[in-house]
């Protein structure tokens, strides 16, 4: 390319860069009313999670409606909420998930609200939840609750339309603090050491040390039994247990609980399946009771007739 021919081309590029900086585009149209609608800002960023404590006193969850839009609403929109349970099973389908229906006696939710004039949101609604009497929901049991916006006098966003909130109740594990080992069917005084073995380590909060049924001189077979003394009545929800942590035969499979308020007389709460593991295990019983004493009952362990274990809590 010659000296002179290279000018020509750079005006060329040149000239069409200045030609393109110049062109007008068209934007697409965006009208207002695409913007101005109604909508549940708890519906974004997956469901809501909630979890609760054991409490006397219902539990609350927020949700609300808010309008969108360049202006403010002219006037005031009148927004209805319901709960549509079907949305459970769809969600689950989506999700790979198996969240139960939260029951409809365990919450009461409020159905109507208004987005006034010149006002941006319904302002903070509560889901009031129940966890403990009549009518509360499962401890470690998980719920999911969807909240829609049913209708509107303004126009809706229905991508925007459904709050899920997941919902659980978590124990409060008790303070073991002045415990005792109130009765046991058997214990290893001597062959584990002078740490290990004997009922009391189930209560000294170091899963390292664990009560073993004996084995030296005898070795009983089930059931085997523990009482702990919780030294004041409390409310029993559940037992969090760990088993011995070693790969040892002998952790506990099947197991019954029975409550006592005086040592003497024993009410059945609960029975349930360990798993074959080294983990904090929580179960919940099927009967709460107040209690000062918890018996708990070994009738079968893993491919052993002995058992142990590590840890006793109660919530």
């Amino acid at each position: 390319m010659s000296f002179k021919q290279f000018h020509i081309f750079c005006f060329t590029v040149l000239a069409a860069a200045f030609s393109a900086c110049n062109d007008k585009f068209e934007l697409p149209e965006q009208p207002l009313s695409a913007y101005t609608k109604v909508y549940m800002p708890q519906s974004v960023n997956g469901p809501k999670v909630y979890s609760f404590k054991i409490s006397d006193t219902a539990q609350t969850m927020i949700y609300s409606a808010n309008f969108g839009g360049q202006d403010y609403p002219a006037a005031d929109i009148q927004v209805t909420f319901a709960v549509n349970n079907q949305l459970v099973d769809s969600f689950n389908k989506a999700n790979g998930t198996a969240y139960a229906v939260l029951p409809e006696k365990s919450y009461e939710y409020t159905t109507s609200a208004v987005i006034p004039k010149g006002a941006l949101s319904t302002g903070p609604l509560s889901v009031k939840v129940k966890t403990s009497g009549d009518g509360a929901i499962e401890v470690l049991k998980d719920y999911l609750l969807p909240v829609t916006i049913s209708s509107t006098s303004a126009e809706l966003n229905t991508a925007m339309s459904v709050a899920f909130f997941k919902v659980s109740v978590q124990p409060e594990v008790y303070d073991r603090t002045g415990w005792t080992i109130a009765g046991f069917s058997s214990e290893e005084a001597d062959g584990e050491g002078p740490n290990n073995g004997r009922a009391v380590f189930v209560l000294d909060n170091n899963p390292s040390t664990f009560w073993h049924t004996q084995w030296k001189g005898a070795s009983p077979g089930p059931p085997h039994y523990l009482v702990v003394d919780m030294g004041a009545a409390k409310t029993v929800h559940g037992l969090a247990l760990t088993p011995r942590q070693s790969d040892n035969s002998g952790k506990p499979q099947e197991l019954t609980v029975e409550t006592s308020t005086d040592n003497q007389t024993w009410q059945a709460v609960g029975s349930f399946t360990m798993e074959n593991t080294t983990a904090e295990q929580m179960r919940t019983l099927s009967t709460y009771t107040d209690a000062r004493y918890i018996k708990l009952t070994i009738t079968k362990s893993y491919n052993a007739s002995y058992t142990h274990l590590a840890e006793f809590k109660a919530f």
